[in-house]
């Protein structure tokens, strides 16, 4: 039987590798069509032409262009675990979030960070948002419990850890709102870390 099997087995390995590096083309392609022309000046053809496929593919991979950015808010969170995981052991929560989030913005980063995605997305109801929200603040809570855990488990609750995360979360996405509400002549890297250490010195204030 594994004599059988065997020659489908690389076909199917083939294909699986095709549909993974056209769906990465296609969102590596909405990443530079979103800061060369902002997000709702962006079209499914676009992103399909800058690709090199065509529209009928894009709707093989995504029902839709907001699809595609929230398909990558739930890639980013096993990123965002890792990053948080990793940063030294002496950082507070709210420390370790934001040095991961710069982190992942210095390395290119998500399109869906400071690269012109919408603050919301016209003609959408905010329920297909809100259940990938709560995946991405669950996610990152599962890591700041799991940074807790280690120096005091006791305090390292479900909800103390789901409180941190949801208002880290807060702070990101506020600084992403400021940033895009701007001029696009006035968007930069630098400004982007800057409204982002902004932001998450506010959760510091009394």
């Amino acid at each position: 039987m594994a004599t059988l099997d065997t020659p489908s087995a690389a076909p199917r390995g083939r294909r699986e590798a095709h549909k993974a590096a056209t769906r990465k083309a296609l969102q590596e392609a909405a990443h530079r069509m979103f800061e060369e022309r902002g997000y709702a000046q962006t079209t499914v053809r676009d992103i399909a032409a800058a690709a090199g496929v065509t529209e009928r593919t894009f709707f093989r991979y995504f029902p839709s262009k907001e699809d595609l950015v929230l398909d990558e808010v739930l890639d980013l969170i096993p990123v965002m675990q890792a990053q948080v995981a990793a940063r030294p052991a002496d950082e507070d929560p709210y420390a370790a979030v934001l040095g991961a989030s710069l982190d992942l913005i210095a390395d290119g980063g998500p399109g869906l960070m400071f690269s012109g995605p919408p603050q919301r997305f016209p003609g959408q109801p905010v329920r297909q948002f809100l259940p990938v929200l709560s995946q991405f603040e669950d996610g990152l809570a599962e890591a700041l419990r799991e940074r807790l855990a280690e120096h005091d488990p006791d305090a390292a609750t479900p909800l103390r850890a789901a409180v941190l995360a949801r208002a880290a979360v807060g702070a990101m996405r506020s600084a992403l709102f400021a940033y895009t509400a701007l001029p696009e002549e006035e968007r930069t890297p630098a400004l982007a870390d800057e409204l982002l250490c902004t932001a998450f010195g506010h959760l510091r204030e009394p």
